[in-house]
C-alpha cells in the first residue's frame, strides 16, 4: 500500500505543478505524507458531497480538478463551507490533491477527455504549449470527426454523450451548417475565440460562452458554438485520470481502488423556459 507522498509525486508526475497557472492554485491541500491509501476519488469539485462520498467509500485521498481555495483565505473556520471541507477531510484522515490548468494542459489533459467522450479524433493543441517539442501539449484541441454532420446533430451527439445537467446544450450558428472540423475546450472557453477562428474549424464546444463575445462571434463569421455545462465538459477528465492512476497502481504493483464521483456537482439544478425557437 503506498505512502501518500508517493502517490503525490506520481500525480506530480502526470500533472507537474510548474505547469499550472501564475494565478491557480494546485497540489496538495491537506493530508499526511505518511499516510497510507489504498483508495482514491476522483471529481470535478471539492464540495461537501463528495468529502461525504469519500468518507463512505474510506477513501484516503481526493483529487479534483476544481481548487477548494483559488483566491487564498485567512481562515479554515468551520462555520464556512470550505472549512467544514477542510475540518471533514483532516478530521477523517482524507488528503485533498488538486490538479486545474496543470491539468488542462497536460497530454493527455482535459480537452483530451472531453474529445474522447464525443468520439473525436484530436489532432493538435487548440492554443500549443511553447515548451513541449512534441506539440502534444496545450490549451484546447483541434479534432476531426469520422463523418461530417450538421451542427444540430452535432449538438446531438454533445447532449447524448456528456452527462446531463439543467443546462444541457446550447447552439449558436446555422443548424444545418456541415461540422467537420471542431475546437474543443474543457471549462470556460469564451477568451479562446481569436485561436479558434485562427485554426479555421467548424464548430467549437466549450463552456460558459458569455452574450458578448458569442454576438460578436456569430457576426464574425459561420463558426458554429456549442456550449455545454462547465461541469460537464471536465468531468470526462475524472475517468481519464482515474484510468492513469489505474495504470500507475498496475506497474507499482499498489493495488489501489480508483474511483469516480458520479455525483452532479453543477451548481445549477433546473432549468425552465417557454420554448425556443426551431
Amino acid at each position: 500500500m503506498p505512502r501518500l507522498s508517493e502517490l503525490i509525486a506520481a500525480l506530480d508526475a502526470l500533472w507537474p505543478p510548474e505547469r499550472a497557472e501564475g494565478w491557480d492554485a494546485v497540489g496538495t491541500v491537506c493530508g499526511d505524507p505518511d499516510t497510507e491509501v489504498d483508495r482514491v476519488l476522483f471529481a470535478v469539485d471539492p464540495v461537501h458531497e463528495i468529502a461525504d462520498e469519500a468518507l463512505e467509500l474510506g477513501a484516503q485521498l481526493i483529487v479534483t480538478h476544481h481548487p477548494l481555495y483559488l483566491r487564498g483565505t485567512t481562515t479554515v473556520a468551520a462555520d464556512t463551507f470550505k472549512g467544514r471541507v477542510v475540518h471533514t477531510l483532516i478530521k477523517h484522515g482524507i488528503a485533498l490533491h488538486v490538479a486545474h490548468t496543470n491539468a488542462d494542459t497536460a497530454d493527455p489533459g482535459v480537452s483530451d477527455a472531453l474529445a474522447g467522450a464525443l468520439d473525436l479524433r484530436v489532432t493538435r493543441p487548440l492554443v500549443p504549449d511553447p515548451t513541449d517539442p512534441r506539440g502534444r501539449r496545450g490549451l484546447g484541441r483541434i479534432c476531426e470527426l469520422d463523418h461530417p454532420e450538421t451542427l444540430a446533430a452535432f449538438a446531438a451527439r454533445a447532449a447524448a454523450r456528456l452527462p446531463a445537467t439543467a443546462q444541457g446544450i446550447r447552439t449558436a450558428g446555422d443548424p444545418e451548417a456541415l461540422v467537420r472540423t471542431v475546437a474543443v475546450s474543457g471549462g470556460s472557453g469564451d477568451s479562446l475565440f481569436d485561436a479558434v477562428r485562427a485554426a479555421g474549424v467548424d464548430a467549437f464546444l466549450t463552456a460558459d460562452l458569455r452574450h458578448h463575445p458569442v454576438s460578436e462571434a456569430v457576426q464574425q463569421s459561420p463558426l458554429g458554438l456549442v456550449d455545454a455545462a462547465h461541469w460537464a465538459t471536465e468531468w470526462p477528465w475524472c475517468e481519464q485520470a482515474a484510468a492513469q492512476l489505474d495504470a500507475l497502481s498496475d506497474r507499482h504493483g499498489w493495488d489501489l481502488r480508483v474511483h469516480v464521483s458520479k455525483q452532479v456537482t453543477d451548481p445549477w439544478t433546473t432549468h425552465h423556459s417557454s420554448g425556443a425557437p426551431n
